[in-house]
């Protein structure tokens, strides 16, 4: 079981997002622990933890960096900590780790060794300092975007409050990992703060710390942190609760004071009258991280853009940076895929050249052998028209990037056709409308695609992304 079902399961089965810090903690360390040595009374007092609050959470997060204060003691003290929390709840090791030497040797003994279930890293070392971690597939981690400490707002608001650092972090952490592998440790009593993060990231965990540095804001926190299914966001229990004798009964009032907030925001939500003006998030479309992730790395720009087939539209579309950015190509791999397993054919083409590394992923996930028509026939070698082994009276799907007017797709399909093959079906990742479809059908084609021009405009004016004038100038063009 991978770290998010893990999650979730803990989270229905204990009715809770709250999380526990195991940190041990010797400042913080009760009175009635303090009688025996340092290391058995803090065991003592982590066990204490686990044993109260196993029912009513849903993750650990012991700190690494507490452990490690107490020297070798300390570490076997975190063996011990990591071997007593029950098996059905995840562990999120709080490592902060940011040393990209290191990495691939951290993440085999935290992963592999330890058995932990995700970590915290920090993002300023870029995604190789985060590969290795995201090699083990039933793992996650978590992007540390922001914190509460005072002295960082210069570096968090950088370059300015309207486009803060923070906030870039959240976007290009999101193209490392997928919803499943990545989410973000968000540090604020801001809820402000909170619901910008979640507006740019709707479909991530974001595991919130120190919330109640100035009181109880929680309703606000949850109202603006929780996504459109009401969770998605882990509270951490006070550290201060934790030092109770009572602590159990603690816990679960504020399991019920968190539960309960969370359904009144629930229920307020069903009007749209969400944390954040003009944006809901209750009909959210299925592909919604994809496409704000294809927004985000500007693969969707604004201007006057001459297209392929002539015409001038208000936007361009520019599918290539994908393959740049190998989650986001995984997740446009995976949207084909869905649709290509319910058709049947024997090859798969890519059209030249915008969609031969798509045509390309697609063959190795789908065990299917690739071919595709030249653009151009050389006058040496070959001289062949399509490249490739085939067997005429193969059926042949053709996928490509972008289907504007249809002409270039047509084109390719009709090369494959006159070798013999055969072409039913078309799929395409982004269909422009415009009755293009139908100008397929007539043609003898079938035509599939993965999102539509207004899908992606929809999508994006809901999550607060374009704005009105940009949404018209969309809306406009897919409906010509």
């Amino acid at each position: 079981m991978n770290f998010f079902d893990k999650l979730n399961q803990a989270i229905s089965q204990n009715q809770s997002l709250l999380f526990v810090g195991l940190d041990p903690n010797p400042e913080m360390i009760p009175a009635r622990y303090k009688s025996q040595d340092i290391i058995s009374g803090l065991w003592d007092w982590l066990q204490f933890m686990i044993s109260e609050t196993a029912d009513k959470v849903c993750a650990y997060k012991p700190t690494l960096g507490f452990y490690e204060a107490l020297g070798a003691p300390g570490i076997e003290l975190l063996q011990r900590t990591l071997a007593a929390i029950p098996p059905h709840i995840p562990i999120i090791l709080d490592a902060k780790h940011s040393d990209l030497n290191t990495s691939t040797i951290f993440a085999q003994t935290v992963f592999a060794q330890w058995n932990v279930d995700a970590i915290t890293l920090s993002p300023y070392i870029g995604q190789d300092h985060v590969a290795p971690f995201l090699v083990y597939p039933d793992k996650a981690v978590f992007i540390l975007c922001c914190t509460s400490n005072p002295t960082a707002v210069t570096l968090q608001q950088y370059p300015s409050i309207e486009s803060p650092l923070y906030l870039q972090v959240v976007k290009e952490s999101k193209n490392w990992g997928t919803p499943e592998q990545l989410g973000l440790e968000v540090g604020t009593t801001n809820p402000d703060i909170l619901a910008r993060i979640r507006a740019v990231s709707p479909e991530r965990i974001i595991m919130a710390r120190s919330i109640w540095a100035e009181g109880n804001n929680l309703s606000k926190i949850l109202a603006a942190g929780l996504n459109a299914n009401g969770d998605g966001l882990l509270i951490p229990v006070p550290q201060d609760m934790l030092t109770q004798e009572d602590l159990s009964e603690q816990v679960q009032s504020l399991q019920a004071e968190v539960n309960q907030a969370k359904t009144e925001i629930i229920y307020d939500a069903s009007s749209c009258s969400l944390w954040l003006p003009d944006v809901c998030f209750l009909d959210q479309h299925p592909l919604q991280d994809l496409i704000l992730q294809l927004y985000d790395i500007s693969c969707i720009m604004f201007g006057n853009y001459v297209q392929a087939s002539g015409a001038t539209f208000p936007y361009y579309v520019d599918l290539r940076k994908i393959i740049s950015n190998p989650q986001v190509f995984n997740q446009v791999l995976n949207a084909y895929e869905d649709i290509l397993k319910s058709l049947e054919f024997d090859r798969v083409a890519g059209i030249p050249y915008g969609s031969l590394p798509t045509a390309t992923g697609l063959a190795l996930r789908l065990n299917c052998p690739m071919i595709f028509p030249r653009k151009e026939v050389k006058a040496h070698g070959t001289r062949r028209l399509i490249e490739g082994e085939f067997s005429p009276g193969e059926t042949v799907v053709v996928v490509d990037d972008i289907l504007i007017s249809g002409k270039s797709v047509m084109e390719g399909a009709g090369k494959l056709k006159s070798v013999g093959l055969n072409v039913n079906d078309i799929v395409v990742f982004i269909d422009h409308e415009q009755g293009v479809k139908n100008r397929l059908q007539e043609n003898g084609y079938r035509g599939h695609s993965v999102l539509t021009m207004s899908e992606i405009t929809e999508t994006l004016y809901q999550a607060g992304r374009i704005n009105e004038e940009q949404f018209s100038a969309l809306s406009e063009q897919s409906n010509v």
